[in-house]
């Protein structure tokens, strides 16, 4: 069992929803991102999607394309977040982290090696966004042999036929995307995403995560109550863009954000 799939398995025999927040590694600098992980763990995080910095991240709004050129500016390669990752493994052995990007650096780097150093690094899965399962047939093998869950995208167009090859494609969960657009670009219609969500759940038994347009403690649990997990994003990402220049005043700003979404999602346990 993977470190996703042992996480989400706890959390559904307590009745809980999981929250998986998402930052740019990299910024606002590389020397923060490790204590910014630690701090979503401590604020209630249960899985961290920690971000590849890449030139041209078509799926994301601007607050992340922002958040890549500052990471970028800095000279964040991936071989630099997997040696974040390895440092926070070194205190925190049990959160499960998922690199989520695009397939350009990890086909630069070669997927034998990319595969390796992320296992080596204590990479738990990795979601590319620009990588259909279709064409995965490289690296499929290589993540099984490696213990490394792949993590596919689901859209509200998306079809029951392919909905059901992705899922066989897919380990640890599946990634919900609640809007039809890029991060942080419209306001999520919570009824909508539960007739979807309640939909797939039909056609796959892997967990649901729900992400894009998620902002606060109130909409974490509106989509909590109709899926597996809430993705927080780009609330976040802009929040660290607004405090990038004092980390103290960072790490506070982020736990102000994600403490209360935590606690709205376990009220809904009971």
């Amino acid at each position: 069992m993977s470190r996703i799939e042992g996480v989400l398995k706890a959390l559904k025999e307590q009745g809980r929803k999981a929250l998986i927040p998402y930052i740019t590694a990299g910024d606002p600098h590389p020397e923060e991102t490790v204590s910014l992980m630690h701090t979503l763990v401590s604020a209630g995080a249960d899985i961290i999607e920690l971000g590849v910095p890449f030139s041209d991240p078509m799926a994301d709004g601007p607050v992340i394309q922002l958040a890549c050129e500052r990471a970028l500016k800095h000279g964040t390669s991936l071989r630099q977040v997997m040696a974040m990752v390895k440092e926070f493994r070194k205190t925190d052995p049990d959160t499960p982290v998922v690199l989520m990007g695009y397939l350009n650096p990890m086909e630069a780097m070669g997927y034998e090696t990319f595969a390796n150093a992320a296992a080596d690094a204590g990479v738990d899965g990795v979601l590319t966004v620009d990588l259909p399962p279709e064409e995965a047939d490289q690296v499929a093998p290589l993540f099984a042999d490696r213990h490394l869950d792949p993590i596919f995208l689901l859209a509200p167009t998306t079809t029951d036929d392919r909905i059901k090859a992705i899922s066989e494609h897919s380990s640890g969960y599946v990634y919900y995307v609640s809007i039809k657009g890029v991060t942080g670009s419209a306001t999520i219609d919570v009824d909508e995403v539960a007739k979807k969500v309640a939909h797939v759940h039909e056609l796959t038994a892997l967990p649901v995560g729900v992400g894009f347009g998620i902002r606060d403690a109130e909409t974490a649990a509106a989509v909590g109550r109709v899926s597996d997990g809430v993705i927080v994003g780009s609330v976040l990402v802009d929040t660290i863009a607004r405090h990038q220049t004092d980390p103290d005043a960072l790490r506070n700003a982020l736990t102000d954000l994600l403490h209360p979404m935590r606690e709205a999602l376990d009220g809904l346990a009971h």
